[in-house]
């Protein structure tokens, strides 16, 4: 298996622990990634509103890079997966801006490829069973919620996921490597996204509902899939927990890093000592690491 692989911008930033995560438990499953050469950002959360051609031009200009290496592209953040695919989309329904965006970015785009998020990529095309045999270090015990986010599974039109209320696909790889996925409500609630610095306040706000929820639904730790997310539920605990005078302590893992430790790889290599929440914790009381 082989994909054009896109890190974007918080991959080779603040997100540095997803990026190495990824690559490792890429190396593990035997999934090659070929960075895609002179990648430039996907427009990030501004692009769209600032120009709606822009918004599609940045993107379509990585997917034209990628076409170019024939392979489809996989993506790990979920909001790059969503302006890539959303780009993908309104190109091959609107042939007069293909041709616009296309003669913008000199990287021309025609649809032959295809573009998964990671977590798409691993359940549907690696697979879950592939997946299990490969576990050698089952993490028993260890309760988790799956924590999508706004941009992952929605527009269902656009992602194609299972549900976009509750969706179960990474519920699905938290089991395969022996850990226990927690039902809860707080699943696709939005953490804030792009408003981290501009409204800090309202962050601080929704991460403290969203990791309470997850608390009180007995989880121990939570995964996401997604940069911003995960730096939201991670960095503003603290702060959540003096606003609001109430202990979370709830690490949040990406979900790379949860199925690098099922299959044997060190806390460490995986960038658990990264997090602003003790992300070993719940590992050394069961054992695990």
């Amino acid at each position: 298996m082989k994909y054009a692989y896109y890190p974007g911008c918080s991959l080779s930033g603040m997100a540095r622990e997803y990026d190495l995560s990824t690559r490792a438990v890429a190396r593990t499953l035997g999934i090659e990634l070929e960075e895609i050469p002179d990648w430039n950002c996907c427009g990030a959360s501004s692009a769209h509103a600032t120009s709606h051609l822009l918004s599609v031009a940045l993107p379509a200009r990585n997917l034209g890079l990628a076409e170019g290496m024939g392979l489809d592209v996989v993506i790990p953040c979920a909001a790059c997966y969503h302006n890539l695919a959303n780009a993908r989309q309104e190109m091959a329904g609107d042939p007069g801006l293909a041709d616009e965006v296309n003669a913008i970015t000199e990287a021309p785009f025609t649809g032959r490829i295809g573009v998964k998020s990671l977590v798409q990529a691993i359940v549907g095309d690696f697979g879950i069973d592939r997946l299990k045999a490969l576990v050698t270090r089952p993490l028993k015990g260890l309760k988790v919620a799956s924590y999508y986010g706004c941009l992952l599974v929605r527009p269902p039109h656009l992602t194609g996921w299972d549900d976009p209320e509750d969706p179960q696909t990474m519920d699905r790889l938290v089991e395969a490597v022996g850990a226990e996925p927690v039902p809860w409500a707080g699943k696709v609630q939005c953490c804030g996204g792009g408003h981290a610095l501009a409204r800090t306040d309202i962050v601080v706000k929704l991460a403290y509902d969203i990791v309470g929820l997850a608390r009180d639904a007995g989880a121990e730790a939570i995964v996401a899939a997604c940069p911003m997310c995960q730096n939201n539920l991670d960095q503003r605990q603290a702060a959540a927990e003096q606003r609001f005078g109430a202990k979370l302590g709830v690490p949040v893992y990406y979900f790379t890093q949860l199925l690098g430790l099922g299959l044997g790889l060190g806390p460490r290599e995986l960038g658990l000592d990264t997090h602003f929440v003790d992300a070993a914790g719940p590992l050394r009381q069961k054992q695990l690491a």
